[in-house]
């Protein structure tokens, strides 16, 4: 079995189903699909999905939030945690589509460029919402193991 990095070294172009709920609400964990092009030698821009490899070996597809002189800080939709140092190097492909319900969409169509500019525009809202939510769950865990 060939590796996302020979698949897309032969092909270009990658559609795969996402694990995880690192980027939901855009993806849906076994539901909805993703298309990726194999990254080239340009540089990646804020608000790019890019697929990655941490090592040793775990692919993430995540959003970048910050473009830096040799580096990028990635953040999935619903993570609170961004990650540094993700470097050209590391980025295998950049998300091009999604299908959702069998229907394509490209992100080049207004409604995802719209979803994009809110999620990066409320990135600190969506953050906090998010650990609270995260707090109030182990407080609520926690109570119910004291019953």
């Amino acid at each position: 079995m060939s590796s996302i990095e020979d698949y897309l070294n032969e092909r270009g172009t990658l559609t795969y189903s996402n694990v995880g709920v690192s980027m939901m609400p855009l993806l849906r964990q076994g539901r909805d699909l993703f298309t990726v092009r194999k990254k080239g030698p340009e540089r990646c821009k804020v608000g790019d999905v890019v697929l990655y490899k941490r090592p040793p070996d775990k692919y993430v597809l995540h959003r970048i939030v910050e473009v830096r002189r040799d580096s990028y800080v990635i953040l999935g939709d619903s993570c609170v945690n961004r990650e540094y140092g993700i470097r050209d190097s590391d980025i295998l492909g950049v998300m091009t589509g999604y299908i959702r319900d069998g229907k394509e969409h490209s992100v080049t169509e207004q409604a995802y460029l719209d979803y994009t500019a809110r999620i990066l525009r409320n990135e600190k809202k969506r953050v906090a919402r998010i650990r609270l939510k995260l707090r109030i769950r182990r407080t609520l865990r926690r109570m119910a193991g004291r019953a």
